[in-house]
């Protein structure tokens, strides 16, 4: 027999014991484990042709078909099949996160999230760690950025490694709230140019739009009016009309005219009342002694 023959008959050998230990192992997987897969299968290829009504409707069937692995929190029974469980509902909530950011719901955004977190901290050591971890982890510093959640995203940022901090998704979002909390806010406008990863650019656009609020809102009780080209500078605007249209969308109430950003906003301020500091140092008084009788 030639080495060629030899070849192709050792060939054909490999092949057919791959095909048959394939046919094995669907024969021994779980019904169940095999149904939520073949469902999510068709879950991505919806997302990734952007059928949003679709996706919406098999995450739901796989939410519903989830809670029956009784190894998925919060219960984290042991089970044969537990750590394959464990990787496909961390696969189904990483997409559902993408989901959310896609069809711009925030609320579905933080709910996803909060059902993800824990494939993350407390059964992250028995799995191999997702590509899509840090990704998913910096887009939710950048909602709680957004939302101005400050106290939140440094909850959730003591809470991250040393080698996640130098992660570049991680590392952004610090360094926006950075900017954000320095009033640096042409670099966070500019941020949408430097995103480290696609599903940034929604909340980045937020955020330009947070901003741009908090400028706006400084300038009204600052000024009573400004000169457009002045205006287009401060809120970081390139041309008049995207102050025009920056103005119809968000502060119908301003006006321009002569070449100026006139601000309507009232002009009286609430009534300063006045501090009763001679009570207030009689009772301050008054405890002292009392506490000096007491000791």
């Amino acid at each position: 027999m030639t080495s060629v023959a030899l070849y192709l008959q050792r060939r054909i050998g490999f092949l057919e014991r791959r095909k048959q230990h394939r046919r094995e192992s669907d024969e021994d997987m779980d019904p169940k484990l095999t149904e939520i897969t073949q469902l999510f299968q068709r879950f991505k290829a919806a997302l990734v042709r952007n059928d949003f009504d679709t996706s919406s409707r098999l995450l739901s069937q796989l939410k519903i078909l989830l809670i029956e692995f009784k190894s998925l929190p919060p219960l984290f029974a042991e089970t044969p099949n537990a750590i394959q469980e464990f990787t496909l509902a961390r696969d189904i909530y990483e997409h559902a996160v993408v989901l959310s950011v896609k069809t711009e719901d925030q609320d579905a955004f933080e709910r996803d999230f909060f059902q993800l977190k824990p494939y993350y901290t407390d059964v992250g050591d028995r799995l191999p760690q997702s590509p899509q971890e840090y990704p998913i982890l910096g887009l939710n510093l950048l909602r709680l950025l957004v939302q101005i959640r400050i106290a939140e995203f440094h909850t959730e940022l003591e809470l991250l490694s040393a080698i996640a901090l130098e992660n570049p998704c991680i590392k952004h979002a610090v360094e926006l709230e950075q900017s954000f909390m320095e009033g640096a806010y042409n670099r966070v406008l500019t941020a949408r140019q430097t995103v480290p990863h696609e599903t940034y650019v929604y909340f980045i656009d937020l955020l330009a739009r947070t901003v741009r609020d908090e400028i706006a809102g400084c300038s009204e009780k600052a000024y009573d009016s400004l000169r457009v080209e002045d205006a287009c500078q401060m809120l970081l605007l390139s041309s008049d009309q995207q102050l025009s249209e920056y103005i119809k969308e968000e502060h119908p109430e301003w006006e321009v005219k002569n070449g100026l950003v006139v601000f309507h906003k009232a002009k009286e301020s609430a009534p300063c009342k006045e501090i009763p500091s001679l009570q207030l140092i009689n009772q301050t008084l008054s405890y002292a002694r009392e506490l000096e009788r007491i000791v």
